[in-house]
């Protein structure tokens, strides 16, 4: 052990009769500890509810969508084939989309209607995994079809949760669909808007509110046919392999299909989201720091009435030849020892506290306001390492005034009335 580690430790623990400096330094340490949990909790909470937002729109949206500048697609078979093939690219599915009117007996509601191939659009989306004890299958083939009948069966229609509370509908039951794509010709010039039957064949529950009161599939014969697009699609949904890869896999389909198509991927369409909640998370993370701040005018105070009550002690060091530098070197320690402590104890808090979050759930969100319904928590080691490294920091930085200070004491003034 160093002689200037040696001397921090015994001026760290103090007498009885000067226990008074001890128990600031316990107040400083509890501070960085309580400024490193809070810090902790929070950055895991923001990343976890980023991570699972974002989980969840992955889940109900493809990574990339591929369109057409001209419009709609009608040699998609041939689109799909050559997406298919392209380094990177997991999975393809054709899809139709359009807001729409479902009206459930006397309850009405808008919704975006999609069309999806029932056979490809469980590789692309993970809108199965969210269904209760149904698959993508009974869109073709809907239970309780007028089988032997001479009218054709009504199509199926699965809905979000929330979407079938609202309208007051449940599996098995029908609604009508509303096209704004309109019927017959008006004598006005408008159109009569074209209505249909389905049959709710399946719910879905997301987690997210917006989504299970907005969206509604049926398969893509369907909606052609309600939309009166014949056999063309919107557009090609891909799923990547690799999530932050999607831009230079969009440029390869781009090339791979030649002019006259664009691509969207999904950060750029959840771009002002994902902004906005890294944006949070910097500014909780400087908001936090101020916590740890806070703790540091405690060291800053603690060191200084340390230098003034060893005063005649460190006379003595420097009369017996101490350096000035490791005179300020043990008060340096002393301070970096508390910010170290606070920290350590801070990181196991915060830890444990996170675990507890994570294990027993017990913070509940309304998810109506939230997108969530309890609070997610995620530890990451960056966030953890670079916790410490700033709690540890600041401390290091309170440590320069009042060690600069007792390094330029005058032995001869200080011992000089003792």
């Amino acid at each position: 052990m160093s002689f200037e580690l040696f001397v921090g430790l015994r001026y760290l623990r103090a007498k009885q009769k000067e226990a008074f400096i001890s128990i600031n330094a316990f107040i400083s340490i509890a501070g960085v500890m309580l400024g490193v949990t809070a810090m902790m909790v929070v950055l895991a909470v923001m990343t976890g509810f980023s991570t699972d937002i974002k989980s969840k729109i992955l889940g109900m949206n493809a990574h990339i969508r591929v369109m057409s500048q001209r419009g709609n697609l009608k040699d998609y078979e041939e689109v799909l084939k050559k997406i298919e093939g392209v380094q990177g690219v997991r999975a393809a599915a054709p899809f139709v989309h359009s807001q729409v009117m479902l009206r459930g007996g006397s309850h009405i509601s808008g919704a975006i209607l999609k069309g999806i191939d029932p056979s490809r659009a469980g590789r692309v989306l993970d809108l199965e995994k969210n269904m209760r004890g149904k698959d993508l299958r009974a869109l073709k083939h809907p239970e309780g079809a007028q089988a032997g009948k001479s009218s054709p069966p009504v199509p199926g229609i699965i809905l979000g949760q929330e979407l079938a509370r609202l309208l007051m509908v449940g599996p098995e039951e029908e609604l009508h669909v509303i096209s704004p794509s309109g019927g017959s010709l008006t004598p006005v010039g408008g159109r009569v808007p074209y209505m249909r039957r389905f049959r709710v064949v399946g719910l879905f529950d997301s987690g997210m509110y917006d989504y299970d009161t907005s969206f509604a599939y049926v398969s893509i014969e369907s909606a052609q046919r309600l939309l009166r697009l014949g056999n063309s699609v919107n557009g090609i949904e891909v799923r990547a392999d690799d999530i932050y890869r999607v831009g230079p896999i969009c440029q390869t389909v781009l090339e791979s299909l030649g002019p006259g198509y664009w691509t969207q991927d999904w950060m750029q369409m959840n771009k002002n989201f994902f902004s906005a909640l890294k944006l949070e998370k910097t500014v909780m993370f400087i908001i936090l720091v101020l916590i740890i701040l806070v703790a540091a005018f405690n060291i800053v105070s603690t060191l200084t009435m340390m230098v003034m009550d060893k005063t005649k002690e460190i006379a003595i060091l420097k009369s017996m030849g101490a350096k000035g530098k490791s005179i300020m070197k043990i008060f340096m320690l002393d301070g970096l020892l508390i910010g170290i402590a606070g920290t350590i104890l801070g990181l196991m808090g915060g830890g444990l506290l996170c675990y507890l979050l994570k294990r027993y759930e017990f913070v509940k969100l309304p998810s109506d306001v939230y997108y969530i319904s309890t609070l997610p928590v995620r530890v990451q080691v960056l966030d953890v390492v670079l916790i410490a490294l700033s709690a540890v920091a600041i401390s290091f930085l309170a440590t320069l005034y009042p060690s600069y200070q007792a390094s330029r004491l005058d032995p001869a003034a200080a011992i000089r009335y003792e």
